[in-house]
């Protein structure tokens, strides 16, 4: 995947480029061979060693070229330096649909820069899909320049979700607006990968993508893609997303997200 070379990417993007790259071949390696896996607070929040070890071989690059950056990470948490830049990483999203041998899975990086999102990649090893965005550069799927759909009817909505591990405990209402949601007879899927989520709305394959409970790493990336392709992302009020927290988030292509905003908090 050299296209990226040609592109005017910044050394940021083309770092998060070269690393998803590397570590979706350490996921492409242990996909469907033998590995530990161990369990995390919630039903089947899984970690596998292959979370582990994508993570510590971005973690590494990270450190090796940009030491005085600070990290934000899935399982190894927080590493806080007195820096505008943050890197912020999940090494497996999908771990279930890993563990599980199915093919949907990627590895999601962003960099922030005073907690904006300047640079964004999502790698799906398995199919080689490679979504890149950089602020005010644009949002690509392996070179080719991404928009979202230019559908303007709910009735003709292609929709996606997923549920957070404490989806027991109805957090934000989640059950009842999946059903009211299920009433529109609209066609939903559930990827089980936010990050593929919200890749596939920058890519205009989904309309919108609605999910509570999302971590920094799970959306960042996604966040920028979308906007880049000039799509919208915000928590369910309609307000800005702050990627330091838990989030409940809509994504969509923009001309469906005041419509379905309304919808959903009626509910």
């Amino acid at each position: 995947m050299d296209w990226f070379e040609n592109k005017d990417f910044s050394k940021f993007t083309k770092s998060l480029v070269e690393i998803a790259l590397e570590a979706g071949d350490i996921l492409k390696s242990g996909f469907r061979s033998n590995y530990k896996i161990n369990k995390k607070e919630g039903k089947h929040n899984l970690v596998t060693e292959y979370d582990i070890l994508s993570e510590k071989a971005i973690i590494s690059y990270i450190n090796k070229r940009f030491a005085d950056h600070s990290i934000l990470c899935e399982e190894e948490g927080a590493f806080e330096k007195n820096s505008e830049y943050k890197w912020i990483i999940d090494p497996l999203d999908g771990t279930v649909n890993f563990a599980h041998s199915i093919p949907m899975f990627a590895v999601s990086i962003a960099l922030a820069k005073n907690d904006e999102i300047i640079s964004a990649v999502t790698f799906n090893p398995i199919i080689n899909e490679l979504f890149v965005a950089e602020k005010s550069k644009g949002a690509f799927l392996n070179g080719e320049k991404l928009n979202v759909s230019p559908i303007k009817k709910l009735d003709d909505a292609f929709l996606s979700t997923g549920f957070p591990y404490d989806l027991y405990d109805n957090p934000n209402k989640c059950q009842e607006r999946f059903i009211e949601i299920l009433k529109l007879g609209l066609p939903i899927r559930r990827i089980g990968a936010a990050s593929l989520d919200l890749a596939y709305v920058a890519a205009g394959r989904f309309e919108i993508f609605w999910e509570t409970g999302l971590g920094p790493w799970d959306l960042a990336a996604g966040k920028l893609l979308i906007e880049e392709a000039n799509g919208k992302v915000t928590h369910y009020d309609g307000s800005k997303v702050i990627i330091k927290k838990k989030n409940a988030i809509v994504a969509s292509n923009k001309y469906l997200h005041d419509e379905f905003l309304k919808f959903l908090n009626k509910i």
